[in-house]
């Protein structure tokens, strides 16, 4: 995900824009002297036309300006499609779900250069998010908050405790689905962090990260739901408020990557 759509949008914006605009303010203005000259001198139709005629340059940029206007407005401020490409996040998530994502629940946010212009809400526990990964932000990860500015996170006997209250589980069953990122024998469970109530997968015996965290102001801590399968905060850190992208919410679209098909019955679903 290292394509920088955001900055190529702009671009294109701001390119199509001038051509258009100069266009306005500077040649339009001349074809149509050059055209009245034309006509009081009484010249043919033929000519007339081919003297008028909007550069193709121009034709495009005028025809362009416009959708790209919106779709940079769309994806940059209000929802952006993004695609799973691991199954970090299962079973909530799978390999090949394609999602949408909240732009502006956590503060709109100017394009490409991602400063915060206006504050309209923070993340709270148990949000899935998306954000730039805090050691190469041109990689988009999706994982679920954990950790909200100041808490202390305890990972141990892989239950997750926040400010020493345990985050209570319920055991499901053994996960019975597929897909890239499953493990085989992987517990379902139940997680409840907060009021919200979610699934993870654990894989018992498998090496694992323990420790406390404590979360920095500006910092959030997040996990992926695949709790043995997930490159997270106990490994790197803590995301900053900055590198939030947005809240994950609902399932368009998804293709089975291992019966590769549609998986009809996940389109729909929304994110929890």
């Amino acid at each position: 995900m290292s394509f920088d759509f955001a900055t190529v949008m702009v671009s294109a914006v701001f390119v199509t824009g001038l051509i258009w605009g100069v266009d306005s303010l500077l040649w339009k203005p001349k074809r149509a002297a050059g055209l009245a000259k034309l006509k009081a001198e009484g010249a043919g139709a033929d000519v007339i036309d081919n003297s008028y005629r909007e550069p193709i340059l121009v034709e495009y940029a005028r025809s362009f300006f416009p959708v790209i206007l919106v779709v940079l407005i769309l994806r940059s401020f209000l929802v952006e499609p993004f695609r799973i490409p691991s199954g970090s996040m299962m079973p909530t998530l799978l390999s090949g779900d394609f999602i949408l994502v909240n732009k502006f629940t956590y503060g709109i946010r100017l394009p490409a250069v991602n400063t915060k212009v206006i504050s309209l809400g923070e993340p709270a526990r148990g949000d899935v998010v998306v954000f730039r990964y805090p050691n190469d932000p041109a990689v988009d990860y999706i994982k679920r908050v954990v950790g909200l500015p100041g808490d202390t996170i305890t990972y141990y006997g892989r239950q997750v405790y926040v400010n020493g209250q345990v985050a209570r589980q319920q055991l499901v069953g053994t996960y019975s689905a597929s897909g890239a990122g499953f493990l085989a024998g992987a517990e379902l469970r139940k997680e409840l962090l907060s009021d919200g109530e979610h699934d993870i997968l654990v894989m018992n015996g498998k090496p694992t990260i323990e420790g406390e965290f404590r979360v920095p102001a500006g910092h959030y801590f997040v996990m992926g739901d695949n709790r043995d399968n997930s490159n997270d905060s106990r490994y790197w850190g803590f995301v900053p408020e900055e590198n939030l992208v947005g809240r994950a919410f609902m399932i368009w679209m998804n293709w089975d990557n291992v019966d590769n098909r549609i998986s009809w019955e996940r389109i729909g679903n929304m994110i929890r």
